[in-house]
């Protein structure tokens, strides 16, 4: 639970806004809409924080060259990476942070890498959601 407060006072203290809580299952559903960030999920589970957004639903009939891109651009990421979720059907962003040494630098680093991403590949997002 300490680490989930800490969390918490973090994103606080960032000026994000939290949509929802669930402190016994220590998540956080977090919104920064300035930076694009609308639903960012924060889990704090067995050491780790696991933070994730949904990217874009994965279109039906998307193409190679989409998702070659989307895999290039894992490559250029400074924190986190496009994965998709269990379904298969989703592609969101995912980032992973040691809670034991997480500090505010690195919890903000991720928040600005996320915001970055969905700026630096918002027209490739669009057109996979378009694809559908």
């Amino acid at each position: 639970m300490a680490y989930f407060d800490k969390v918490k006072g973090f994103a606080l203290d960032l000026g994000l806004e939290i949509l929802k809580e669930d402190s016994a299952a220590e998540i956080l559903i977090l919104s920064a809409p300035n930076s694009g960030i609308a639903s960012l999920v924060i889990d704090c589970e067995e050491g780790l924080l696991i933070m994730e957004h949904v990217a874009a639903n994965l279109p039906a009939n998307g193409t190679a060259d989409q998702f070659s891109k989307l895999l290039k651009a894992n490559r250029t990421l400074v924190h986190g990476s496009f994965a998709l979720d269990e379904m298969g059907k989703t592609v969101v962003w995912r980032d992973t942070l040691e809670l034991a040494n997480l500090d505010m630098n690195e919890f903000q680093g991720s928040i600005n890498a996320l915001a970055i991403t969905f700026a630096e590949y918002h027209d490739l997002l669009i057109s996979l959601s378009q694809a559908n």
